[in-house]
């Protein structure tokens, strides 16, 4: 089984809940993807170590991550997928006391090729903020990877955003939940 078939099993059997949410986006829907269900397990870090270390190394990056919480296990697990970057996290707001910084990790130089990652698209509003906020420390954006784009907007959003970056959904709604009932 590929990296990519294994990952979508996983979020498949363990990262679909079926039931009335409210998405970050503030939107309702009949349906969440949580893919940490996913990819804090075994099989599914695995997929997601493999299928991340392929994409920065295919965008020429040398640093991977993106908003705090979405990111932080995909940029721990280009990491492990022997991908030679330097992870990092960007905080939803400048840190107030130590250093102030606003990105946490390895200090990374101006011009650093970074790969944003994030867990599930769907407006692409936290991923646009990773984007801009990468930017203001003088890094660069050579991609953006999402492990699930919901299909409702926000990968066009993030294109847009990444004025050029390559933008990569590792699976999309369809792949993990085709019979859905808001499916055009």
């Amino acid at each position: 089984m590929s990296a990519r078939d294994e990952l979508i099993r996983e979020l498949r059997d363990h990262a679909l809940v079926i039931g009335e949410v409210t998405l970050t986006s503030g939107q309702k829907s009949s349906y969440l993807i949580d893919a940490k269900r996913a990819i804090l397990r075994p099989a599914g870090f695995r997929a997601l170590a493999e299928l991340t270390a392929a994409e920065a190394k295919e965008r020429g990056a040398r640093a991977v991550g993106g908003m705090t919480m979405g990111a932080d296990p995909i940029a721990c697990a280009a990491l492990a997928g022997g991908a030679d970057v330097e992870a990092f996290f960007v905080r939803q707001e400048r840190k107030q006391h130590g250093l102030g910084r606003a990105i946490e990790g390895p200090e990374l130089a101006q011009g650093t090729l970074c790969l944003i990652v994030e867990d599930v698209v769907t407006t692409g509003g936290s991923t646009i903020q990773a984007i801009e906020r990468v930017r203001e420390e003088e890094l660069e954006v050579c991609g953006v990877m999402a492990i699930l784009d919901r299909l409702a907007g926000g990968g066009d959003a993030i294109r847009e955003a990444a004025a050029g970056a390559p933008y990569t959904a590792l699976t999309t709604i369809d792949d993990v939940y085709p019979e859905r009932p808001d499916r055009d």
